[in-house]
Parts: structure tokens; sequence; C-alpha cells
């Protein structure tokens, strides 16, 4: 009992020490996660910790569940799901996923989901039965349905087909699969279809009635073609207007195209465009290469119509008479067509020196040197009738022994217009009725409107033309109208249409007057030769006033022409060298004219007539006068004023460079003739130009001489330097004068195309009638600006 109470005191006794034995080793939760924690950082455990913080997943038991998932999702699962189930962190969800993506072969990862072989294989089967109860089935439903990428669906099925798929994939649609069935059915309705097609149909329209699949459709269409089965073409391609067409069609096509062509020799565009053929000009050319077609604007003529056109023109100019060929060629072709026609004929034969082209006519030209022949008598007879009503006026020096006639029509009243001209020159004087003016010696200039056919008139764009122009038009003695002379004619010309006449009439008018003048100019110097030595003669301090008044008023415009722009200097220089740097050259020409006796000179001189002059001279004054001559064509008025000293100089004639006083003299006498025409006046157009001008010189104190183009520069010009108010109504009333031109000129462009009888209509007669009354109310408006200032004297 001893040894039994011994062990159980030794038992206890051990029992107590391993009780306190125990106390001294147990771990708490905290120093456990803190051991854990520590063997994580320095990399000695791999564990994961739950989202809930109550345990710790290894890696390995993260993708033995994330397999089994997989398995039991049917083999796709998405990465966000696995992560709430597992309850670990995302970043080691995606983590495992991407290992198991990359380490089974049959598994990836698509748009975050997990998908592996298995769902693959049971989607195919599902498509394969879909496919065979539809006949065909589009991925981009496929990819609606199952919610993956289209590029990913295609691969993975298109490398099923013919195990799990039984079907093909459309070679030109890849996201079509069908199946052979399906393609046979299609095949057959197509070639059906097709086959009973006897003219021209646009596919796209089948396409919408049949339902058919396009890409399918041109496929087994262009294989049917090509292998024989249909018997026809497309046209168009792959095209929103592709059309089929039957080859019967294109024959009953071509047979009417070539019987036509053979029995009225020309095709006409328009009828082959209504056949159906959508390019007529090339299937012409493609269908007749052999053949030599002569191409129209709306048609093409055969050989046939040409050789017959070149017979009657052999014929007509060998007969030396005139031949209508209106009766030769097709009546359905247009008025420009038929001149292209002839035209080509006349070139192709190469005879445009022997015959012309009236309208429709022919003429040969030795039938028209007949026709002039005519007027011989009459152009006598009339020329005498000249000569007796006409008085003569020679200018000559004392020791000219041949005189030059001055041909003008009421010679008198121009002559003294011009000794008028020449006198106020010689005081200092000038008249000037254009809106540039032309100085203190400026020859008489008017302002025309000049409208260009098929141009609309700028802001008051007048072209000034000077009387030395005008008297070119004007000096000429007329010989017969259009309407006298085709009364002459109808006596010889017989069976011929007004029409013809008339236009026969205008061709040979100009060669008439031509003669005629020769006519003229010859009876005036037969007449007139005893009493040359009686004229006029030439004053030499005259011109030498004239030459120097003209000299220094264009330095003065050159002064004005700088101060605007590069493009506006260069339009302003050009209209200069027309206008008052012409008439000194033609005023320097005519005293050299007279000094070296050339008929010439008697004239009024235009370009022509002075190369003609100074084709006559001596070498020794040609050469300046030519520099000078040249210079009226260039852009440069200094070039000019440079040559016209060194021909002056050679002429014998000194100019002097005008001082202070004289310019200011010239100012004065040129503002005083714009104010007395602007007072006078009463044309928008040129109240607008004369006050621009005016306001320029008064704020500038240059002269201007610029073109009615320029004045919306000259106005620009003027924005800053006078008061707004002047500003505003200047653009206000240059507005209403372009509206007014505007309008005019539509109105013009109707009456013209409606015939010479035609009225205008009541809405352009209001316009206009509502735009002159606006312009009325504000001329005097604008007439005050210049005319309510206070004058200068000669002094300021």
């Amino acid at each position: 009992m001893a040894a039994d109470w011994e062990e159980i005191r030794r038992l206890a006794a051990d029992f107590q020490r391993a009780q306190f034995a125990d106390t001294i080793q147990r771990l708490s939760e905290r120093n456990c996660i803190e051991i854990v924690a520590k063997l994580v950082e320095e990399k000695k455990l791999d564990v994961v910790h739950t989202l809930d913080g109550k345990e710790y997943v290894t890696p390995a038991q993260i993708n033995r569940e994330v397999r089994d998932e997989l398995y039991m999702h049917r083999g796709r699962i998405n990465v966000v799901d696995l992560q709430k189930i597992i309850n670990v962190d995302l970043v080691h969800v995606e983590s495992r996923a991407s290992e198991i993506a990359k380490s089974d072969k049959g598994t990836q990862i698509i748009l975050g989901q997990l998908i592996d072989e298995t769902y693959l294989d049971r989607l195919a089967e599902e498509v394969n039965d879909k496919l065979q109860e539809a006949g065909q089935v589009n991925i981009a439903e496929l990819c609606k349905t199952y919610d993956l990428p289209g590029d990913f669906l295609t691969e993975e099925l298109n490398s099923r087909l013919g195990r799990e798929i039984q079907g093909q994939i459309d070679q030109y649609n890849r996201g079509v699969i069908f199946t052979q069935a399906f393609l046979s059915r299609h095949k057959a309705c197509i070639c059906g279809l097709f086959s009973a097609i006897t003219r021209p149909t646009q596919i796209n329209n089948l396409l919408n009635l049949y339902g058919f699949q396009e890409n399918l459709m041109y496929s087994v269409l262009e294989e049917l073609v090509k292998c024989g089965r249909l018997k026809g073409s497309v046209v168009g391609g792959r095209q929103d207007k592709a059309i089929y067409i039957p080859d019967i069609y294109s024959k009953t096509q071509s047979s009417w195209v070539e019987s036509f062509l053979k029995q009225n020799g020309y095709l006409e565009i328009e009828a082959l465009t209504r056949l159906g053929i959508p390019d007529p000009v090339s299937y012409i050319k493609r269908r007749f290469k052999s053949s030599k077609l002569l191409f129209l604007k709306s048609a093409c003529v055969g050989r046939g119509i040409i050789d017959q056109l070149e017979a009657s023109v052999e014929e007509t100019i060998s007969s030396a008479t005139w031949v209508d060929l209106q009766p030769m060629i097709p009546s359905s072709l247009s008025e420009e067509d038929v001149g292209i026609l002839l035209n080509e004929v006349l070139r192709g034969m190469n005879v445009q020196s022997s015959a012309r082209l009236l309208s429709t006519c022919v003429v040969s030209e030795k039938f028209i040197t007949g026709c002039i022949a005519l007027f011989d008598d009459i152009m006598q007879q009339k020329a005498q009738k000249e000569v007796k009503n006409n008085p003569v006026f020679l200018i000559t020096e004392d020791d000219v022994k041949q005189a030059s006639v001055l041909l003008e029509s009421s010679a008198s009243s121009k002559k003294d217009k011009r000794d008028e001209r020449r006198k106020k020159a010689s005081e200092g004087s000038g008249s000037v009725k254009g809106g540039g003016g032309g100085g203190g010696n400026a020859r008489e200039i008017r302002i025309r409107k000049s409208k260009k056919k098929g141009r609309r008139e700028d802001d008051s764009d007048e072209e000034t033309t000077h009387t030395s122009q005008g008297r070119n038009k004007q000096g000429d003695v007329p010989f017969l109208s259009v309407e006298e002379i085709m009364e002459v004619l109808g006596e010889k010309v017989c069976d011929s249409s007004e029409e013809m006449l008339q236009e026969l009439a205008e061709q040979i008018q100009r060669p008439l007057s031509k003669m005629y003048q020769e006519v003229v100019s010859a009876a005036f110097m037969s007449t007139s030769s005893a009493g040359a030595g009686g004229s006029r003669k030439k004053n030499m301090k005259d011109l030498q006033e004239e030459i120097n008044n003209l000299y220094n008023n264009i330095r003065l415009f050159e002064k004005g022409t700088k101060l605007f722009s590069d493009e506006t200097q260069a339009t302003i220089a050009k209209h200069v060298l027309k206008t008052v740097c012409t008439d000194a050259t033609n005023v320097l020409l005519s005293f050299v004219a007279a000094e070296h006796m050339t008929s010439d000179s008697s004239t009024a001189i235009t370009s022509e007539i002075r190369l003609k002059i100074l084709a006559k001279l001596s070498d020794e004054v040609k050469s300046p006068l030519m520099k000078l001559h040249n210079s009226l064509n260039g852009k440069a008025i200094e070039d000019f004023l440079s040559c016209l000293e060194t021909s002056a100089e050679e002429c014998g004639l000194l100019l002097k460079k005008g001082d202070k006083k004289r310019e200011r003299q010239a100012l004065f006498v040129h503002r005083q003739a714009l104010l007395e025409q602007l007072r006078d006046t009463e044309d928008p157009a040129l109240v607008l130009h004369l006050t621009s001008v005016l306001l320029f010189q008064n704020i500038t104190h240059c002269m201007l001489h610029a073109p009615g183009r320029c004045v919306p520069h000259i106005i620009g010009f003027l924005q800053s330097k006078i008061p707004e108010e002047q500003h505003k109504l200047l653009s206000q009333y240059q507005s209403l004068v372009v509206k007014q031109l505007v309008v005019q000129g539509h109105g013009m462009e109707k009456k013209s195309s409606l015939g010479e009888g035609a009225q205008e209509s009541p809405a352009v007669s209001d316009d206009v009638e509502g735009l002159q009354k606006e312009l009325h109310s504000l001329t005097s408006d604008i007439k005050d600006i210049i005319l309510s200032q206070r004058k200068p004297s000669v002094t300021e």
C-alpha cells in the first residue's frame, strides 16, 4: 500500500509538473498569426489569407478548387464568380486561373471567363443542331447568343467543321456557315430564277424580293455563268447597281443597233440609253471598232453621211456656188451637233481657204468674190456722193508736197471740237467726262458701261473710252447696212433662206466697208490734191504745250496710284496706260506721221495704225517710238514716261516737269471739272465713281485716274480717313449700285433669251423701279459729301 501511495504521489508530482510545463509553452491566436505572417514574409511559407480572415489557403488548394468549380459549371465560369466561391482575393484567383489556362491545353480565358475544351465541344454540337435544322447559321447571331467574341467563335467553329459541325463556311462571307443541302437548294432557286429572266434586271431588287443571301448569291451566279449554265453576263460587279443581262436581250439589242445604223447612218446616244445600255459611247466604240464613226455631243455619225456631205462640198467648190447641207443631215441632230459635224467635214477636207460655212450652208470663196463684185458700181456712186456732201480737211506743213486726207463723217463739227480741246490744253484747262478725269490737258473722255456676255458687271465697272478710239468707229464713212446688202444679194442668190442671206451679208459687210473706205479715200485724194497747199499748218507751239500737259498729268496720276496695294496699283496703271498714255502716244505719232508724209496720220490712230506708221519711219526715229508703243502694253507707268522722254527728245520736243504752282493749278482744274460733271450727272454708278475720286483727291491731294472696277478699293482706302457716317453712306450706295446692275443684267439676259420683242417680267420691273427710287433718294446725299465742302482756291 505504501508503495502504491508512493507511486500515486509521484504521479501527482509529475502531473503537477506537466501542468506547469504546459502553461509555459502554450501560444495565443495572435502569436500564431504573427508567426505565420513572419514565415510568409520570409517566403518560408506560401499561403493565402481568406477574405473572412479565419483561414489560410495554399495555392495548390486554390488550383484544386478552381478546377473543381470549372467542372461543376460544365466547363465555363466567370473569374469574378470564382472569387466569391473560393473566398480569396481576386488577384490570387486570376493568377491561379491564368496558370491553369497556360498549363492545361484545352483551357483558356476569354472575356474574363475560364473556358475548357468540353464546353466548346458541347457548343459545337448545339451549333450543328441549329445548322442542320435551319440550313445556315450566322456567327454574328451566335456571338450574341453565347456572349463570345466573333473572332474566337469563328476560329473555334472553323476548326470543328467536318467533325462536330457538318457544314461549310462561306468563302466570301466568313460569318456564315451553311450545309451542302442548303447550298444545293439555294443554287437551284438562283438557277431557275435567272433562267426565266429575258431583260436586264437589277440584282439588288431580286435580293430584296426573294431574300437570298447576298454574297452567296453572287458566288453561285458567277459560277453558273462561268460554267455556261446561265446564258448571260453580270455588269457592275458586286455593287448595288449590278445588273444581270441575258444573252437573248443582248443579241436583240445588238441587232437593233446594227440595223438602225445601217439604215439611217447615225446613232443617238439617248436612244441607246433608253434601250438599257449603261455606257452608250463605250458600247459603240467596242461594238463598232472597225467603223470610222464621228462622235458628236448627243450622237455619232457613220461614214455614209460624211461621204455624202464631202461630195456636196467638193461639187460646190468646183462649180463656185453654194449648197444647203441641211437636207443631208439627220433631223434629230441638235444645232450644236450640226455645227460640229459640218466643221469636222470641212476640216477633214482641208478646204477652209476655198469655202466658208454659213449656218448649214457651204459657200465657195469664188461665189463670195462674185457677190462682192456686185457692189462695185454702187460703191463708186456712193463714194462720189460722199465726196460732194462732206468737206475735206488736210493736215500738212507748208513744204509738204503730198497731203494726207482726214476722213470723218460730220467733219466740220469734229474739227471744231478738236480745236477747242487744243485751245483749252494750251490754257491749262481740261474737260473731263469720265470717272477718272484727264487732268489739266486730258482729252475728252466718256464712261461707257461695257457688258461682256456670260459675266456680270462689277461695282460700277465702266471703261473709259477716249474720243480717239471713238473717232475710229465714227470716223469711217459707212457703206451699206446688212439689210441693204441682203436686198442686193437676193437678186443673185436664188432659192436661199433668209438666215443664209443674212449670214452672207454679215460676212461680206466688213470687206465691203474696207473697200469702200479705199474708194472714198481715192476720191478725196483726187479732188483735193490741188488745194492741199492751203491746208491748216500744225502749230508746233500747241503741240509742245499739249505733250507737256499730258506728260505732267501722267506723272500726277502715277503719284496717286502709289497709295494703293500692288494689285490695285497694277489695275490703275494699266488703265492709265490705255487712256491718257495712249493719247500722248497718238499725239506724238500724229505729228511724226505728218512730218514724214504718211497717209495714216489722217485717220484715227489704233494699235494697228501705229505699227503701220512706225513701219514707214526711218530706223533712227522708229526705235524710240517703237519702245514707246510697246510700253503701252506693259504694267509700269515709269517705263512709259522714260520712253516718252526719249521719244520727245528724238522728235525735237522738250518735256518740262511742272513746278509746284503748276501742279496745284492742274489739281484745281481737274477737281473743278469733276465737280461740274458730278453736278450734271444723275447716273448712280457715275455719281459713286466721281464722289470716290473727289474724296480721294481732297484727302491725299493727289489726282487719280482709275477704272470703275477700282471704286470698291478706293472706298476701302477712304474708310479710315473720312467720317464713319460718310463711309457707311458710300458703302450702302455702292451695294445698291451693284444690286441694280445685277437686276438689270438678269432682265437683259432673260429678254435676249426670249427674243427682241419680249417684255420684262413684272417682278424684274418692280425690282428695278424700287432700286431706282432708293438710289434716287440717296444720290443727293452722296453728292452733298463733296458739293457741300468749301471750294479750295488755286493757291490752296
